[in-house]
């Protein structure tokens, strides 16, 4: 079974002391093991046959690794929504043997092209949650963290985001004129950092 800091008894403790917390967090969602709606599973399905025509086997392996194998739906949870896909003409089947093999049809990249915007942010959110597992991961088995960072990130960025969320709840009962002048700063900053992505970001953390 993996590391599953959630389940530690050091974060179990940690959440007592903080007492009651919105549910919700998408993060954690996705390290309990929630499943994803119906909906975001297909469009993470047909993103990921997009890239490359594949078995439902590899689809399930594609979506553990993403996460570093913190989200990894059973076979239960996979071929459902394929037969849906492929019912709805969103995507052609295969046949190899006993396998099936999928690929994009038009009707799926159509579909993937109206919703592409939040199809990558859900991919990015997967990558992210294993990166923080792994993270915390490395923290409880007291591993040191080199100067290159954690889990893919740099001390650098880890220090900037500490910062920031520092930074917002010195501010949290900051009057109305005070929070729009925070939003200005955030949405120019939010920009500037999707501005500079590259289309190999999305990649590069898997090679």
């Amino acid at each position: 079974m993996p590391f599953n800091p959630y389940q530690h008894p050091l974060h179990r403790m940690m959440r007592a002391m903080r007492g009651p917390r919105r549910r919700g967090g998408e993060d954690e969602a996705l390290a309990r093991g929630r499943k994803f709606g119906a909906d975001d599973l297909q469009l993470l399905l047909l993103a990921l046959i997009s890239e490359k025509s594949c078995h439902g086997y590899e689809l399930i392996k594609e979506l553990a690794s993403r996460s570093n194998g913190y989200y990894s739906p059973s076979p239960g949870v996979i071929y459902p929504a394929l037969v849906h896909l492929e019912e709805a003409g969103q995507v052609t089947v295969a046949s190899h043997g006993k396998r099936k093999c999928y690929s994009l049809a038009d009707a799926g990249r159509e579909r993937l092209a109206i919703h592409r915007e939040h199809v990558e942010l859900t991919l990015a959110k997967l990558v992210h949650i294993g990166r923080k597992m792994e993270l915390a991961r490395r923290a409880y088995a007291g591993e040191e963290i080199g100067e290159d960072g954690a889990a893919g990130w740099t001390r650098e960025l880890i220090e900037a985001r500490r910062a920031l969320k520092h930074a917002l709840l010195l501010r949290d009962q900051a009057g109305p004129d005070e929070q729009r002048r925070i939003a200005a700063i955030l949405q120019r900053a939010a920009a500037e950092i999707a501005a500079a992505r590259k289309p190999e970001d999305m990649h590069e953390s898997r090679t």
